[in-house]
């Protein structure tokens, strides 16, 4: 099997709060929710359908993590979260509360979006544009 990144840490505050949003509001598939000796979980979600990446969400353990949770990225786009239905994904993640910061964009690239998830760390919702058939 080629290289792949299978998981990145998402600092979160609560797990319980953090699987909510990603399963209900995102759509997220919950993978794993092992219970770890030391009170910590194992937690792991992934977008539905995706087979390869995936975030483990991580509660923050001290008060320097706790200041990073919600700004990971220092304010930029810092997760991007592909789909083949923007419009679908768009109106129903809006219905679940999700708070879209600039009205949809389509792009050379394709059809995109900033959120926020619940702690405020960005993301793009982005379906991107078909490539081109190659000619013959």
């Amino acid at each position: 099997m080629p290289a792949h990144i299978a998981l990145t840490a998402l600092l979160v505050r609560d797990y319980d709060e953090a699987v909510d949003f990603y399963t209900r509001a995102l759509g997220f598939t919950l993978v794993e929710d092992t219970p770890r000796p030391d009170g910590s979980r194992w937690v792991v979600v992934r977008p539905r359908g995706a087979t390869e990446s995936a975030l483990l969400l991580a509660r923050a353990k001290d008060e320097a993590q706790r200041a990073r949770v919600g700004d990971q990225t220092g304010g930029r786009v810092g997760f991007f979260l592909h789909t083949d239905d923007f419009a679908r994904d768009h109106a129903r993640m809006t219905g679940e509360g999700v708070r879209f910061l600039e009205e949809p964009r389509h792009e050379a690239y394709g059809s995109v979006a900033v959120f926020e998830d619940l702690y405020g760390n960005r993301w793009d919702l982005l379906q991107p544009a078909l490539a081109p058939a190659p000619e013959s």
